[in-house]
């Protein structure tokens, strides 16, 4: 058992180097370019809003002022999603020192269209769209108008933050928004009225045509080059951002397939350990998955330290229950409760509870559902292997198949209570273990007062978890 424990301590150290190893890995997309060119730096946001592209910009905004850069382009192609990280990317934006464009390639769509008014300017391909900002819940119904006031202030304000224009017409002169905040807000609000833009019966979205008339769009581009051919710009060096290794790896592992995966070696692993002597390689897969599991969720900004809290919380009151306490009560039901809490909890945003409390409780439950369908799962399927294992002819080659026979000299010790009060012979010297000899057989022997020397009779006084206590013959 030992060398089979060091074994598996190798393996786990080898993955675990490795691993490290590799997301160490420098990008070589992202190493630092030389300097006195001018730099544009490029990064996609096409898909889903959330905490993934959320730190790719911040990490992309970074690198340009690294390296100086002299325009920063989003290309954009996304249906919205969380509206905490949209916000986020919207501060950033408007507070970096590096000008910002967006490409919107096909759709600026909800949370896309609040982060892309936030840049200074706005390239749409023919038959892009813009717009369409409501909050909605998972389910795609509108949330509370107390969260559609939130976007409709931060749509608002957005687009007042480009400031006015001053517009001389004669002897007159006007100030007009550089992008209209009523147009913003009726991207949100169907009950704004723009007049000759929407009435009051739908939320605002804008075509390409219709975003350049109403100064929402500087132009038309197929293309990111195109882009900088507007702009004047012909000495140019591009960099983009390349996600490096370690993103790479997230970015799998975060996949909800494989976190069902994840969680049914989590629960396999500890239930063949459990069921096993000692520590050996189910355990090493258990603890594997978990870091697996947790790693990239924490990276994402997902998961906190009380979700893991929870989750090893769990864990422990399981490991009392079974070991240290008998029967499976309190603190079994607990742990495992807890356990589900924690690897559940882990999914889900805890931001989404600021803006809709309800849509969180639903991201919960389903969430929930994922982690005991896979517990369940991995339960079935370990029991199965088990029974699979057993029955195999050549799996027990390689397994411990051996029986203890009573014809072997094998006995059980469930009834030896019936022993007390018989004399035997010690066979060994009892200080104050050994053997003693009764009946024929042989039997492990605690002397009660002082120590019995081999050949002396001895006579069962008592019996005790597992174990007869003799005295000499003839002492009581």
């Amino acid at each position: 058992m030992k060398h089979s424990f060091l074994f598996y301590r190798s393996i786990v150290r080898l993955v675990t180097l490795c691993t490290v190893a590799i997301l160490s890995l420098p990008s070589k997309a992202n190493d630092p370019v030389p300097t006195g060119n001018r730099v544009v730096y490029i990064f996609d946001l096409k898909k889903e809003i959330g905490p993934a592209t959320w730190r790719t910009t911040m990490q992309s905004i970074d690198r340009a002022v690294a390296m100086n850069a002299q325009l920063i382009i989003i290309h954009m192609n996304t249906y919205g999603g969380m509206v905490d990280a949209a916000d986020s990317i919207r501060t950033r934006i408007l507070n970096c020192p590096i000008p910002v464009y967006v490409f919107v390639d096909n759709n600026a769509i909800s949370a896309g269209a609040l982060i892309a008014i936030a840049a200074d300017k706005i390239y749409m391909r023919e038959g892009a769209s813009i717009g369409a900002a409501t909050v909605v819940h998972q389910t795609g119904e509108a949330a509370p108008d107390k969260y559609q006031a939130v976007m409709r202030s931060k749509m608002r304000s957005t687009a007042q933050a480009h400031g006015k224009d001053t517009i001389v017409t004669g002897k007159d002169t006007v100030y007009r928004w550089r992008r209209d905040p009523q147009i913003a807000e009726a991207m949100v609000d169907p009950r704004v009225v723009v007049k000759g833009v929407v009435d009051s019966t739908k939320v605002l979205t804008l075509t390409t045509e219709e975003a350049i008339k109403l100064h929402y769009c500087e132009g038309k581009a197929e293309k990111i080059e195109d882009i900088l051919v507007a702009n004047h710009m012909s000495d140019y060096q591009v960099e983009r951002y390349v996600l490096s290794p370690l993103e790479k790896v997230i970015q799998f592992l975060i996949n909800p397939y494989l976190q069902s995966l994840l969680i049914m070696f989590i629960i396999g692993g500890i239930y063949f350990e459990l069921q096993t002597p000692g520590i050996g390689f189910p355990l090493a897969a258990a603890v594997i998955a978990a870091l697996l599991y947790f790693a990239p969720l924490y990276l994402e900004g997902l998961a906190n330290h009380w979700e893991l809290l929870v989750f090893l919380t769990g864990l422990i009151l399981i490991g009392i229950e079974i070991f240290a306490l008998p029967g499976f009560g309190v603190a079994g039901v607990s742990g495992i409760i807890l356990m589900v809490l924690g690897l559940s909890l882990a999914m889900v945003d805890n931001l989404v509870f600021e803006w809709d409390f309800t849509a969180g409780l639903i991201a919960v439950f389903k969430s929930i559902c994922i982690v005991v369908g896979s517990s369940a799962l991995a339960l079935a399927l370990s029991i199965w292997l088990g029974k699979s294992f057993l029955d195999n002819p050549r799996l027990k080659r390689v397994m411990l198949m051996a029986e203890q026979r009573s014809s072997e000299g094998y006995v059980s010790f469930d009834n030896l209570s019936g022993l007390i009060g018989v004399t035997g012979t010690a066979c060994s010297m009892l200080r104050p273990a050994g053997k003693v000899d009764i009946d024929g057989k042989l039997y492990d022997a605690i002397c009660e007062i002082g120590y019995i020397n081999p050949g002396e009779q001895v006579k069962v006084i008592r019996y005790e978890t597992g174990q007869l206590y003799v005295i000499k013959a003839g002492e009581r």
